[in-house]
């Protein structure tokens, strides 16, 4: 099966932690990661349904780098981003079981991993 992470980027607090964990076990240089976060916002909205309101969201994603610790995996641990995540927004599993947590009531980001 193929194994990926799940990430409830709606509660993503931008900690970078999951880039830190991953950087150091990693041991990457300055400028390269293995999950990177990715901003959007802050911006405003000035009509519609949210108007007025503000939005500002981050978003883990898988770099090329990622080999999904696979060394820490075969002993039964988690990813080391998934378990430094501060948030507890990060699931670690199957691809097929980590479809079904999705919800359709926040966001959601299911990625796997390159070459897996």
């Amino acid at each position: 099966m193929t194994k990926g992470i799940l990430i409830n980027y709606e509660y993503c607090t931008g900690c970078h932690s999951c880039e830190i964990a991953c950087k150091k076990y990693l041991d990457l240089e300055k400028g390269e990661f293995g999950i990177k976060l990715s901003e959007t916002g802050p911006y405003k909205y000035t009509s519609g349904p949210v108007e007025g309101k503000w939005e500002w969201a981050w978003l883990p994603v898988l770099t090329k780098a990622c080999n999904g610790c696979a060394d820490r995996v075969e002993k039964g641990k988690m990813p080391m981003c998934v378990q430094h995540c501060q948030a507890w927004c990060m699931y670690y599993g199957d691809v097929e079981d980590l479809a079904k947590k999705m919800d359709g009531k926040t966001r959601w980001s299911l990625q796997t991993f390159e070459g897996q």
